[in-house]
């Protein structure tokens, strides 16, 4: 169970440290003291995203950490066990909110992303919000709350996955079919752009090296002449580099025997007189196999012209003509093997179809069952809510096709007849503002009562309900409580004086702020709150006499 809330710089909240109990505890308040914000901050803790909007004005951050017991959460406990969390008892999450709009969060002080905090979470919190009645109105909501209450999540996981795989089968049989239409035009354009690449023999083709030879021919005239003139600088001359050095060499040695400090300087003379001789050798044996071709340089143009021109044409680099080769060359296997993948396909989506049939049908008996039970126990809580004559029908209709749909092949249809002698109609068609909050209220207890979430969050889920009902309904979640920590916001006395634990929240005002706080009633604050409740602003001595009256009972 959640033992303790903490807030710090989230919007209206400075400060905040709440402490919780098992049992039922009710959270009262004047309108707009921020009863709201402790949801809000209950939200991002489990997961919810998060905005700059959130972070107190003139603040950094905002942070909220929740500290769980998970003593009697053995599916929490293994989870942690499972993805390597510190196994505890206790376990702390917190939520991080910048003032950028950027967002961490950790469990057991570990970084996690939101969708691995979520599914932690949904083990250990349910929230069931004001505005349920509403989406109660939904097909599809109507349909998770039956399986919810079979307890069909296996089941209907099954069901989805082999859907998924079906659906994932038969769109990719749908694109080849419409592939196939005009594959054969396409194949032909690809057989003609194939002979064109292929006639060539791209693979001995480097059209780098092509260009480096034509480069090369292109320029011999200019190559031989410079080398000629070079070789004849550094050589062949009469004032040539070596010559030249070979007389300096010969005027130093004669020297060196008065002075041997020069022997270095002769050293290094003779190792570059020896590196001239190699080169003027390179050099002239280079020019000596340089031969002007120009039938070769015609050869090598009209090769780099083709692939330049294909190039162009496909729209690619003349080096990347090889890679274009074999991409339409895996593009005509695809479509002239399209025929025999198709009917892979047509056997695949058949099979998945034939395992899914079963399931669905497995589901739907499941269903039939569940909703039996369920508009009994909605019936009965009904008429305790004040519905005397209220009776409520789950519907579950077989869809006429058997192709696999998400879900299943059930339309789930809530219904309701409210008086005696007329027939059941959709929930949306007959139900009033106020009846629909009490079958809300109604479905929404008898569903978690079936649940092992350990701490249950109702937020003014009592809103049009008044007088007796509400102390039915105070005692219903109390009841609920039972074995569980059930945390209430209402406005309703009649729920207030049910719970274990009365918080009550109020801002306060300062100088240069305004700030939301809770705290824990005494037994004396409890009755002026719950005589606040029934009475407004004045408080008689019958309306506190009457508060009294209500927690002793």
């Amino acid at each position: 169970m959640l033992l303790n809330l903490s807030i710090l710089d989230l919007a209206i909240v400075k400060a905040l440290q709440l402490d919780l109990t098992q049992g039922m505890s009710v959270l009262t308040g004047e309108t707009g003291a921020g009863k709201s914000i402790l949801l809000t901050a209950l939200g991002l803790a489990l997961g919810e995203r998060a905005t700059a909007d959130y972070v107190r004005p003139n603040c950094k951050r905002a942070e909220v950490n929740l500290e769980f017991d998970l003593t009697s959460t053995p599916s929490a406990l293994a989870w942690l066990q499972d993805n390597d969390f510190d196994e505890q008892q206790q376990c702390l999450i917190r939520r991080i909110v910048n003032s950028d709009g950027r967002s961490k969060a950790y469990i057991n002080n570990r970084p996690v992303t939101l969708q691995t905090l979520q599914t932690f979470t949904r083990q250990l919190v349910e929230i069931h919000g004001q505005h349920a009645h509403l989406t109660l109105l939904e097909s599809d909501e109507q349909r998770r709350l039956l399986d919810n209450y079979g307890k069909n999540a296996e089941l209907l996981e099954r069901v989805n996955t082999c859907f998924r795989n079906w659906q994932t089968t038969q769109h990719e049989l749908q694109q080849l079919q419409k592939k196939r239409h005009d594959a054969e035009q396409r194949e032909a354009l690809l057989r003609y752009q194939l002979d064109e690449l292929v006639t060539l023999n791209l693979v001995q083709f480097d059209f780098d090296a092509l260009s480096e030879s034509h480069r090369k021919l292109a320029n011999l005239d200019q190559i031989l002449s410079t080398g000629q003139s070079e070789l004849d600088a550094l050589y062949e001359a009469d004032k040539s580099v070596h010559r030249q050095l070979k007389s300096c060499l010969k005027g130093l040695t004669q020297i060196e025997q008065f002075a041997p400090e020069l022997n270095g300087v002769n050293t290094l003379l003779n190792e570059a007189q020896i590196q001239i001789e190699e080169a003027a050798y390179e050099l002239r044996h280079f020019l000596e196999r340089q031969e002007a071709n120009p039938a070769q340089l015609q050869e090598i143009e009209q090769q780099i012209s083709v692939l330049q021109a294909l190039s162009r044409k496909h729209h690619v680099k003349p080096d990347e003509l090889l890679a274009l080769q074999e991409r339409l060359e895996h593009e005509l296997a695809q479509l002239s093997h399209s025929g025999e993948r198709i009917a892979e396909l047509e056997k695949l989506t058949a099979d998945y179809q034939q395992v899914y049939v079963p399931l669905a049908a497995e589901l739907s008996a499941q269903r039939q069952k569940s909703a039996k039970k369920l508009q009994q126990h909605i019936s009965r809580m009904m008429k305790e809510l004040g519905m005397p004559n209220g009776e409520f029908l789950v519907e579950v209709t077989a869809l006429a096709s058997d192709t696999p749909k998400l879900n299943g092949n059930d339309s789930v249809t809530f219904l309701i007849s409210a008086n005696v002698g007329l027939p059941p109609k959709p929930l949306a068609k007959v139900a009033s503002g106020g009846e629909l909050s009490r079958i809300s209220l109604a479905i929404q207890v008898t569903t978690a009562s079936d649940k092992t979430t350990p701490t249950m969050i109702f937020d003014e889920v009592d809103s049009g309900i008044g007088g007796g009902i509400a102390e039915i309904v105070g005692q219903k979640l109390r009841q609920l409580s039972g074995n569980r920590q059930v945390l209430c916001v209402t406005h309703l006395p009649q729920v207030a004086a049910q719970a274990h634990q009365h918080l009550f929240v109020e801002k306060q005002h300062h100088a240069d702020m305004t700030a939301s706080q809770v705290r824990l009633l005494t037994d004396e604050e409890r009755i002026i709150e719950t005589a606040r409740m029934l009475g407004g602003v004045e408080l008689t001595a019958n309306t506190l006499a009457h508060a009294r009256e209500m927690l002793g009972r």
